[in-house]
């Protein structure tokens, strides 16, 4: 398929699919793009993403980005979806620097001196050199998350990593996504539970107190929004 093709399937399945349920675009972007993979954080959206995407398709793989700095509570829910799912396809990606080596090149907490800088290394880079590997990837993306993400379509072109990228969730509320983790005993994050709706690495997450955006908890006294994944 050419880039015009894609262009073409792209702005007919994000109209086609604005209404219609996640389910329904997870399995036509399953079975349009065989070579394609879910995007995974382990964050209530993404765990429901899981849960969907095992139910229509066991056999498409799931990559996680291991930064080396995730919370244990995150992966121990790492642990516990494997246990759940049986066979499920988890692929774990890591970045080319160890967190030593990274602290010997570019010293240490680079988190604090450049988030940007340990971001690019930690996810950016090791989430390029996944998606060359695939021609389309499936995101738990929500509109009202962010400012950042407010014009997020269904399907779109993501010419940042030049593929094509569903978003089932984008018209999804956080109460959407909360009523599908109950009715369905999906498994979750327990951080969750303690005040982090928006959970990143270890260093750069706090608790998101009342009142505050759902992601003030995100770079905290930073100008950073986002990690780099997004555009």
């Amino acid at each position: 398929m050419n880039l015009l093709e894609k262009e073409s399937l792209i702005e007919k399945a994000s109209v086609d699919f604005e209404e219609r349920t996640a389910q329904e675009l997870i399995k036509y972007a399953a079975e349009t793009f065989p070579s394609i993979t879910l995007a995974s954080s382990f964050g209530a959206e993404d765990v429901v993403l899981v849960d969907m995407l095992y139910k229509i398709n066991p056999n498409v793989d799931i990559f996680y980005l291991d930064t080396d700095f995730h919370f244990k509570e995150t992966y121990e829910t790492i642990e516990k979806i494997k246990e759940r799912y049986e066979g499920i396809k988890l692929v774990q990606v890591k970045p080319a620097l160890t967190p030593e080596e990274q602290a010997e090149q570019y010293g240490d907490a680079l988190w604090e001196s450049s988030p940007d800088k340990c971001c690019d290394i930690r996810k950016v880079q090791p989430l390029t050199n996944t998606l060359g590997k695939y021609d389309a990837w499936i995101t738990g993306i929500r509109r009202d998350q962010a400012p950042t993400r407010a014009n997020s379509k269904k399907v779109e072109y993501d010419n940042k990593f030049g593929l094509v990228k569903f978003n089932p969730l984008a018209s999804w509320t956080s109460d959407d996504v909360w009523n599908y983790i109950r009715e369905n005993d999906v498994i979750y994050n327990p951080l969750h539970d303690q005040n982090y709706p928006s959970i990143g690495c270890l260093y750069c997450t706090r608790q998101v107190q009342e009142g505050e955006d759902p992601r003030a908890g995100r770079w905290s006294d930073t100008s950073k929004t986002e990690c780099g994944l997004h555009k």
